[in-house]
């Protein structure tokens, strides 16, 4: 009776086709096997989490102000000690004032690199807005980059399977080599996450090449994905946003640094100056959402995922390419989709806007964006602006013209994201009937009138 009722809800409410509430289910039904273990993760994340605050003695002084330059900040210190237990490192920076992950990426590999230092990157291209602080692309002269200082760096491409390509990383390491950086997070290329094994060896065969290289990883999107994070598995240091997976979508801004303490000591000397290193910095009043939102990350993070594969699968039963494939392995929340041309992912991104808590009723539009080679259409309407553990989509106005599906604060929203953007793709005519036939046919074949009513699971 429930589930019949969400479904009228969903095509009275919201004016869901059935055939679009009949794909979705299709592929929930496909993928509900794979939930057991993800929620295993899950738990185990959460309790995790739990040691950490109560080793720590969390409580309600830790949510207070301070004022003027945040000296004996205990709230500050606390959810930094928090991370760093919850990581397993020796240090943590987290700081309202990292306005990004790219800006706490950045202040890591400012922070430790030095003239004449060389950075490998092992995972083929940084991130687009990475490049511009290594200095590959818009790069000007005096800008900062690590050009700028006199740091060179080598790229080592993936294998043709996505994989890391461990014997080119060891080839390319030289006597200037200071740090190997892996980014375990797609980006905006078209490859599968990498995972916390594939981490793992890459660390190892790095260590064994030349301990006094800096490890580090770019954790982005991939918090609470494993058991295990990089740090875990022989990283140095790893940085990410608040507004991915470990805010929990409650952290208003700010991103972490968390590894090493001599590498922390360095790097918190880059974020205010040498001398104050962490000891200044106010938190705002934030420390109460931010150690809120680590709370339920790993549940906010469990919905997501959920929310990719599902992703992921609708799009494959409607013959679309998608990366990574509903069975394979997650390493991070990103579900990426090959539009095919500009039209069908601007149209992906408007339903996605469509299924928002805030500004559902506005247009996203592609738009000139700092640091990106090409026009990036981005569609969210979250709580926290540009929020990605918050029900997002994007991707640059250039071939494949892929679409990036994420977040998404329930399980349930994640999937109302899906029913709309597939909405307005079959009312624009880029869905046809004859797809949607093929998607639902293993169903409608092999069931009898009584189980196909029991399979509309809405």
């Amino acid at each position: 009776m429930n589930q019949s009722k969400t479904r009228e809800l969903l095509q009275n409410e919201f004016h869901i086709d059935a055939k679009v509430l009949d794909v979705v289910a299709e592929a929930e039904k496909q993928i509900a096997g794979q939930f057991a273990a993800l929620d295993d993760i899950m738990a185990y994340n959460q309790y995790k989490v739990l040691a950490a605050f109560q080793k720590n003695r969390i409580r309600d002084m830790h949510f207070g102000w301070t004022t003027g330059y945040g000296y004996d900040d205990a709230g500050r210190d606390a959810i930094e000690q928090v991370f760093a237990d919850v990581f397993h490192t020796e240090a943590a920076l987290v700081r309202t004032t990292f306005v990004n992950g790219t800006h706490a990426l950045a202040t890591t590999l400012l922070g430790i690199l030095r003239p004449g230092d060389e950075l490998i990157y092992a995972t083929g291209d940084p991130y687009d807005t990475l490049q511009t602080v290594i200095g590959i692309t818009n790069y000007e002269k005096g800008n900062g980059s690590l050009k700028d200082y006199g740091i060179t760096f080598k790229q080592i491409d993936l294998l043709p399977d996505g994989s890391i390509d461990i014997e080119g990383v060891k080839a390319a390491i030289t006597d200037k080599t200071r740090m190997v950086t892996a980014q375990r997070a797609t980006g905006y290329s078209w490859r599968k996450a990498i995972s916390i094994d594939e981490i793992a060896a890459l660390m190892e065969a790095v260590q064994a090449v030349n301990p006094s290289i800096v490890k580090m990883v770019d954790n982005s999107y991939g918090e609470f994905l494993d058991t295990k994070e990089p740090t875990d598995v022989g990283a140095d240091v790893m940085a990410s946003s608040l507004i991915k997976n470990p805010g929990g979508g409650l952290a208003l801004s700010g991103a972490y640094i968390a590894g090493r303490q001599d590498l922390i000591d360095q790097i918190q000397y880059r974020m205010t100056c040498p001398g104050i290193g962490g000891e200044c910095g106010l938190t705002y009043g934030q420390t109460r959402t931010m150690l809120q939102g680590l709370f339920i990350a790993p549940k906010v993070t469990n919905g997501a995922v959920k929310g990719a594969i599902l992703c992921g699968k609708v799009f494959e039963l409607l013959g679309f390419e998608v990366s990574p494939k509903a069975e394979d392995l997650r390493s991070d929340i990103v579900q990426a989709v090959k539009c095919g041309d500009a039209k069908k992912l601007i149209s992906f991104c408007k339903g996605i806007q469509a299924a928002a808590p805030v500004d559902s009723h506005v247009t996203p539009e592609p738009w000139d964006m700092p640091g990106y080679d090409a026009q990036v259409i981005m569609a969210a309407g979250a709580f926290v602006s540009g929020s990605s553990i918050e029900l997002s989509a994007d991707g640059p106005i250039k071939p494949p013209y892929a679409v990036y599906f994420q977040g998404g604060l329930t399980w349930q929203h994640a999937k109302f994201g899906i029913l709309k953007s597939l909405q307005v793709l079959v009312q624009k005519g880029i869905v046809t009937e004859e797809q949607i036939r093929k998607a639902c046919r293993t169903t409608l074949k092999n069931t009898n009138p009584v189980e196909k009513a029991q399979n509309k699971i809405y």
